[in-house]
């Protein structure tokens, strides 16, 4: 008997009615927006095309020639991925970078494998 009042209690205490709480409507205001055509010119007026006579003169000035001298194979799987990553697939194969610290950074990394020329 003293079971089934145990039972009857865990019932009872699971199945409690829940009074249902009143939802309160929340109203936005407008806000004040931008018209479209103001912000592309405000773009458009901090994107000012760059004169391209000095970028093709500095380019040419501004590559390195990077030749892959001996193989990757066999090497750290980082500096195969940095081989991969200056776009260099056999031995002797040569390709034209921009002179970049980024790319710096590359040579240098795996510089035992390479050759370089301004």
């Amino acid at each position: 008997m003293a079971e089934e009042s145990k039972v009857v209690k865990r019932i009872a205490a699971t199945k409690k009615p829940t009074a249902k709480k009143a939802r309160v409507k929340q109203v936005k205001t407008p806000e004040k927006k931008t018209p479209v055509k103001v912000v592309s010119k405000r773009i458009a007026a901090a994107k000012k095309p760059t004169t391209t006579k000095n970028t093709q003169a500095s380019s040419k000035h501004n590559t390195v020639s990077v030749t892959l001298v001996k193989s990757f194979h066999g090497r750290l799987p980082s500096h195969r991925a940095t081989i991969t990553g200056l776009s260099l697939k056999r031995i002797n194969h040569t390709k034209e970078l921009k002179d970049t610290p980024e790319i710096r950074g590359m040579i240098n990394k795996v510089a035992y494998l390479l050759k370089v020329e301004d």
